[in-house]
Order: structure tokens, then C-alpha cells, then sequence
């Protein structure tokens, strides 16, 4: 905002009949002239550069700004943190890879599509429908130059040579893939790095045919058997994707074409295979997992210094978070050998309902706009970036696009932050007040202020209670039959979930569940035109929705 202060002069009385040449007027004209000279220079104010790290099942315990207890140090993290804006209250999408992705780039729950649960492999084709926006397509709609370095996640289509997903022709180019959904680059590789076809691929096209195969890996490493190319090899990946990174800003930094860039980031770490680098094995003294994180918290370290060496930083909007929560296979009992909650004292993991399956890291950085040292407990969803970039550049968004999005630009501005001090955390009102989550078997939750419901008797997920285990946790089988059908949870009181209070807030549980259903029924969640909303007889999770009529 820009102030500009009037002082009342008296005139004389030969001024007051001299017209636009009287000290009264004068004052105005300056007044004018201010106000243009400030607009113009609002105007002239570039958008900011938007680079958006996304790690890879990176519980919100692994990072040390966010436990005090952690077997480890982030401190490139913390630094971030100490430099921006910390979220205690984010989420994704969803507490698996690829749904929380769709939403993250769309601004769309990926439950609105075809993906009602789980993942998509290396070989599915595209879960992206057809011209539908994303973040990257906006962005260069609106002068960006767009990128994505790491792992998709989204699906491909590839040439096949046969009837099986794995029948693919390597030599040929793959359709639909990141660059017919606003991106100008692609580097990186096609789903978890656990998950074959193991080669990289640049822009349309994959760089080598696999010309071996590789057999299933046991834990620690973990991935699963399929073909590899020649010039692919796990370890080199997490570095491989940082110098693609380095060398985009120092493009980008020589570049004289005035446009700003969006660089998304996703990671392939620290998921499985768990592979941190000569430099790095062994640095915590803890676990490879523990090692991993902090080989990913030093990237990041170097991503930070390349900015501010190319004189980027000032005006670049950083997010970092991760896409779930931590993955059970990186071994809970482990690290409950050295005191570490990677889930920092929510209940769950990856793939549950529960807070730790979808609660995570989310660090904003932007010197231009972003006060130093501050922290919000604002409730924000990862797929709220859609909306915030169209905020940023003061446009609009179709009524057909990101329907579930919501902006959090004003929390970047610190809009009603207090002054913060040793301690203390600004106060910075609410931009969403409810969210949705999906678990691993598509299950639902929806929070709202304090009050989260999930609307299904387990963990929808690996954890207790469940009817099927994950293998990687030491828990059993549970009858959910002999459970209540609902689970309500007082986060304010209760944010370890410990306590169902279902039966004593029936009001609470009605509210709650007619508000999940007209936000699946309107096929969004935002104000704005209805959308079309994908129902039929092969969606049992939503055979609650008969309780909430």
C-alpha cells in the first residue's frame, strides 16, 4: 500500500483566482503525480520466479524445524525456515504419490477423475485429462518459462508394441506426457524411482532403450525388477536432477528475454531405493533413510547459494513440502531406536488418514513479499499454488479449473501478522477453513477448523486399524465390523487422533459429512459454477454418503 500525505495551505487571496496554477491545486497535481509514480512502479514490479521442491515421502518429523527430537539436523531446511515462512498446519492432496501430484499441479482432487485409489505404475498412461489447466500451463499462458526436473508420476502415453503396459517401444517418442501440460522441459523419470522402466527421459522421448533388466532389490534399497537403460544408474539420480536444476538457473540468470520461470522439483527422494552417496553414507550415524534426508537437505542448500549467486533469490517464491508422509518401508522400529518420530507426534504414516499420512513440511521463502522468521498455523493445502499464481498475477481462473483451490497469498504477505518476537509466532487469519483428504485405499477424511472426521472406521490406509497391514509395520489385522463406522477427532485437544469423539458430537459428525458430500456432489470446493461430478456403482468409498441425505 502506498500512502500519500496532503498538507492543508492556506492561499492568499491573489492565489485563489489564478485557477490550476493556485498552491491548492499544485498540492493536488502532486498528489496525482504520486499516486501514478507509485502505481507504475507497482506495475513495473516483476512477478516473481517460482521454484517448487518437491520431496518424496519425507515425513514433516525428518525435518528438525519441525521436531526437536530428530536423530538429525536439516539445517539448509531450517535455514529456509528461519529466512521465510514455516506452515505448521499444510497438507497434501492425498497420502500417496500420485493423487497428491494430480492435485498439486491441477488444483483439482485427482478423486474428481478416474484415480479413486492408489497409484499409477511407470507404464500407465496419462491421469491428466486432456486439456484440463495445470499450474505450469497458467504460468506460461502468462509469460513463464516452465520446467520439470525429477520424478512424474503422472502416467504417459507410450508406444506400444503389444497388448501389456510393459509392451512399450523405447526407441519412440511418448505422447502426453509433461510437456503437453505446460511444460517447456522434462528431465527426470516416469514414477518412483522403486518402479520400473529405469530410464531417464528428456522432454518427449526416453534417452536410451533399456538394454538389461535388473532384479527385485531387498530393503534397505528396495525397488522393484524391470528393464534399465545403459546410461541409468538409481544412485545418479538425486544428484543428476540437481545439476539439471543448477544449470536451469544459471540459463535462466544469462537469459535476456525478461520472462520469469517456474521450476517444479519433484524429487525421487528420500523414497525408496534408499541411496544417499558416497559423501553422505554414514553422516547421521542413524540410518540410510536419516542419511538420504540430509544428502536432500544439502541440495537444497545448493539450489539456495546458486540463486543467490546468479542474484535470483530476492524475487523467487521457494516452496519446499513433501507429497505424503513417511514411508513405513524406510523402517519405523529403526528409528524409534534413536528417539526419532518422523511424523513428529501425528498418528500415522503414508498411505493413512491420519495426520502423519498427509500432514507435511511446507516452507515458503520470497525476501520481496515473505517477512523473515515467521510461522502460520493458517490451514493450506498443497493445491492451493494454482489459485496463489493466479493471485500473484492478479488473474482469473476458469470456472473449469483448479476447483479446489485457494489462494495463500495473503499469508505470504503476512496480511494481520503480528509482530514476532523470540518465540513468538505472528498471527495471520485463516484463507481455508476446510480440506479434503483420501488414504491409500481412496478412503475419505474432511477437517474443518478443529474438527476432522474421517469417514470410515480404520486408518484407510497401512496402519491400525485396518483389515490389511502393511508389511512394513508391526501391527494385525483388525474386523472393522467391531468398529464405530465413523471417526471424529478434536485436533485443538487431540492432535495425536488418540480419542474418537464421535459419539458425544453426533451434530458435529452431520455437518461435517453433508459438507463432504456437496463438495463431492458440486464437483468443487470453491465458490463458482458447479462442475461435473464422477459418480457410478464402482465407488464404494463413498457408500457413507447415505448417512448425510
Amino acid at each position: 500500500m502506498f500512502e500519500i500525505k496532503c498538507h492543508v495551505i492556506r492561499e492568499t487571496p491573489f492565489e485563489k483566482n489564478r485557477g490550476f496554477g493556485s498552491r491548492s491545486h499544485r498540492v493536488i497535481l502532486t498528489a496525482v503525480a504520486a499516486l501514478l509514480m507509485a502505481v507504475a512502479a507497482c506495475a513495473a514490479t516483476p512477478p516473481p520466479n517460482i521454484v517448487y521442491i518437491l520431496a518424496d515421502d519425507l515425513g514433516i518429523g525428518d525435518v528438525s524445524c519441525y521436531n526437536p527430537k530428530s536423530a538429525w539436523q536439516t539445517p539448509h531446511l531450517d535455514r529456509l525456515a528461519r529466512d521465510g515462512l514455516r506452515f505448521t498446519d499444510a497438507h497434501s492432496a492425498s497420502s500417496l504419490c500420485t493423487p497428491a501430484r494430480y492435485a498439486l499441479l491441477t488444483g483439482r482432487y485427482a478423486w474428481r477423475g478416474r484415480l479413486k485409489q492408489g497409484v499409477l505404475q511407470g507404464y500407465h498412461p496419462p491421469l491428466i485429462e486432456a486439456r484440463r489447466p495445470t499450474v505450469a500451463s497458467f504460468l506460461r499462458e502468462h509469460g513463464y518459462t516452465t520446467a520439470v526436473f525429477g520424478k512424474w508420476h503422472l502416467g504417459l502415453d507410450w508406444t506400444r508394441t503389444g497388448t501389456q503396459l510393459e509392451n512399450v517401444d523405447f526407441a519412440q517418442p511418448f505422447a502426453n506426457g509433461p510437456l503437453a501440460y505446460g511444460f517447456d522441459r522434462f528431465f527426470g523419470i516416469s514414477a518412483s524411482l522403486d518402479m520400473p522402466p529405469y530410464v531417464w527421459l528428456a522432454n518427449d522421448r526416453a534417452t536410451a532403450v533399456p538394454t538389461a533388466t535388473v532384479a527385485d532389490s531387498p530393503v534397505p534399497k528396495l525397488w522393484r525388477g524391470g528393464p534399465i537403460g545403459p546410461d541409468f544408474k538409481m544412485e545418479d539420480v538425486q544428484p543428476r536432477l540437481i545439476e539439471k536444476s543448477l544449470t536451469f538457473f544459471a540459463e535462466r540468470a544469462a537469459a535476456r528475454d525478461g520472462k520469469p520461470f517456474f521450476l517444479y522439483l519433484p524429487l525421487a527422494a528420500p523414497h525408496t531405493p534408499i541411496l544417499p552417496t558416497r559423501e553422505f553414507d554414514g553422516k547421521t550415524k542413524v540410518t540410510s533413510y536419516g542419511d538420504f534426508v540430509v544428502q536432500v537437505d544439502a541440495d537444497i542448500g545448493r539450489l539456495l547459494t546458486a540463486l543467490e549467486k546468479h542474484g535470483l533469490a530476492k524475487n523467487t517464491l521457494i516452496i519446499f513440502t513433501s507429497d505424503n508422509g513417511f514411508a513405513p518401508a524406510a523402517n519405523v522400529p529403526a528409528h524409534a531406536k534413536f528417539n526419532h518420530d518422523p511424523s513428529a507426534g501425528y498418528r500415522g504414516y503414508k498411505s493413512d488418514l491420519f495426520e502423519g499420512g498427509h500432514r507435511v513440511p511446507f516452507i515458503a521463502h520470497w525476501p520481496a513479499t515473505i517477512k523473515a522468521g515467521t510461522t502460520t498455523h493458517a490451514l493450506v493445502e498443497q493445491l492451493d499454488l494454482f489459485a496463489t499464481c493466479a493471485e500473484i498475477l492478479n488473474t482469473q481462473i476458469a470456472a473449469t479449473a483448479a476447483e479446489d483451490s485457494i489462494s495463500f497469498l495473503s499469508l505470504l504477505r503476512g496480511g494481520g501478522a503480528m509482530p514476532s518476537g523470540p518465540g513468538v509466532s505472528p498471527v495471520i487469519p485463516p484463507v481455508r477453513t476446510s480440506l479434503i483428504s483420501q488414504s491409500a485405499e481412496g478412503r475419505f477424511a474432511i477437517r474443518e477448523g478443529r474438527w476432522k472426521l474421517l469417514l470410515w472406521a480404520g486408518s484407510g490406509g497401512w496402519s491400525s486399524p485396518t483389515p490389511a497391514p502393511g508389511q512394513w509395520l508391526q501391527t494385525h489385522r483388525t474386523d472393522l465390523a467391531t468398529l464405530p463406522p465413523f471417526q471424529l477427532y478434536d485436533l485443538t485437544a487431540d492432535p495425536a487422533e488418540t480419542t474418537n469423539v464421535a459419539n458425544t458430537h453426533p451434530e458435529i459428525i452431520q455437518r461435517l459429512g453433508r459438507l463432504l458430500r456437496a463438495d463431492i456432489e458440486r464437483g468443487r470446493s470453491t465458490p463458482g459454477t458447479p462442475q461435473p461430478a464422477t459418480f457410478g456403482t464402482d465407488w464404494p468409498q463413498t457408500a457413507w454418503m447415505t448417512n448425510f441425505p
